[in-house]
């Protein structure tokens, strides 16, 4: 497998990268792979390289890049520490496969079956019903060469609706009324990829274009999104140095 997976025209930060490489954009899908890198760093000293390249190019539809993600998407992670190297294509099976193989000491998961299972749960959740219509409020919005007002009114109340059902699950509201600091986990919840993966696109909520006022019916939304932003690695993990020149 490996002789097929890098060509010539293969940029050689890739094809001779050693251990884990990124090949990413700093967008929200390539910020949750890159937040969890820098979260993993923070706790065990992962070390990985990164290619930084430009998706508005279509860099990312060339013959090297779509031998390591036939979808022609990023990030794409390549774990060139595996024999033969392995890629892996998906941000949340990039997290769950960090987890897996990395996070030594379950520091962002949970023994518990149960408790990662619901790790699972909202990873999926935000994954297949939160990114997409997120991503559509920003493509009909701003990047559609037509204003199509129902494309815009659909996606931007389905977007507004899966807040609300995080704003429900941080509220605790069906749970006791305790209110939760993270998606998952006992008590108040712990920090997981559950969170990394939503986070990535929902501190995003102004440039998509709702307002103050859309987010008022959110405030443990509000809050869950503001402690996140505290953490060093997840500072690090949107910063400078995903930033292209």
């Amino acid at each position: 497998m490996a002789e097929h997976l890098y060509i010539a025209e293969t940029p050689a930060d890739v094809s001779s990268a050693k251990g884990l490489h990124l090949i990413t954009q700093n967008t929200p899908n390539g910020q949750a792979t890159q937040i969890f890198l820098e979260e993993l760093a923070s706790a065990y000293g992962t070390t990985w390289g990164t290619t930084l390249i430009n998706i508005m190019t279509n860099e990312q539809k060339k013959e090297w890049f779509l031998r390591l993600n036939p979808n022609g998407r990023i990030p794409v992670l390549v774990d060139n520490s595996q024999s033969p190297p392995f890629p892996v294509i998906e941000t949340s099976a990039q997290l769950v496969y960090l987890q897996d193989f990395y996070d030594k000491e379950g520091k962002f998961g949970f023994a518990d079956k149960l408790e990662q299972n619901e790790v699972t749960q909202w990873l999926f959740f935000w994954h297949g019903g939160g990114a997409p219509y997120q991503g559509q409020v920003n493509h009909f919005s701003r990047a559609a060469p037509e204003k199509i007002p129902y494309a815009i009114t659909r996606f931007r109340n389905e977007t507004l609706r899966v807040y609300g059902v995080i704003e429900i699950r941080l509220s605790g509201i069906y749970a006791g009324g305790e209110p939760r600091d993270y998606l998952v986990g006992k008590g108040k919840g712990k920090y997981s990829i559950a969170d990394i993966k939503a986070w990535a696109w929902i501190k995003g909520w102004e440039r998509t274009g709702f307002s103050a006022e859309d987010m008022k019916p959110f405030p443990n939304l509000l809050a869950w999104i503001d402690r996140i932003a505290q953490r060093p690695a997840v500072q690090a993990g949107i910063g400078e140095k995903y930033v292209q020149n």
